[in-house]
């Protein structure tokens, strides 16, 4: 009977863990308040090379985005650090209050844990290449909520 204890015991905890491990998940899948923005993934290949202890772990994936005019990218963090290229048009990249607004052929790196806002401001159309390191089972959008704003 005891030995039936300790095993119903470890289950349940086990399964506790389970569950506030996926209700994490869950938490970092919420959706972003976005308005007026279409994005297509361009590529996306697992790491394999060098850095060996990178190998098979990540991913890296290409992600061009394009803003119409007024269009909104509320507050949010990504899954994983990257880099960002604009390729046409201006953005309005606001974080810890400062507003920074980068322009065609300007490139800036994101570290991904910081909250932030971008936003198209202008009259025309805004296109992004976003090219950032994600976990290798990552599937969906890479932009989080993030857990306090």
């Amino acid at each position: 009977m005891k030995a039936m204890e300790m095993t119903m015991t470890r289950f349940t905890l086990l399964l506790m863990v389970a569950l506030l491990i996926g209700a994490d998940r869950l938490v970092a899948q919420e959706k972003v308040e976005t308005r007026g923005i279409t994005a297509e993934i361009k590529l996306e290949e697992v790491t394999f090379g060098h850095l060996t202890e990178l190998n098979g772990k990540f991913k890296m994936r290409a992600t061009e985005f394009t803003f119409a005019p007024g269009a909104y990218l509320g507050v949010h963090h990504h899954v994983g650090p990257g880099i960002r290229y604009i390729l046409s048009g201006e953005l309005t990249f606001t974080e810890g209050g400062r507003a920074t607004t980068y322009k065609a052929g300007d490139y800036y790196f994101e570290t991904g844990n910081l909250a932030h806002t971008a936003e198209n401001k202008t009259d025309q159309p805004l296109r992004i290449l976003i090219v950032e390191i994600l976990p290798k089972d990552w599937t969906g959008a890479a932009v989080i909520r993030p857990t306090s704003e």
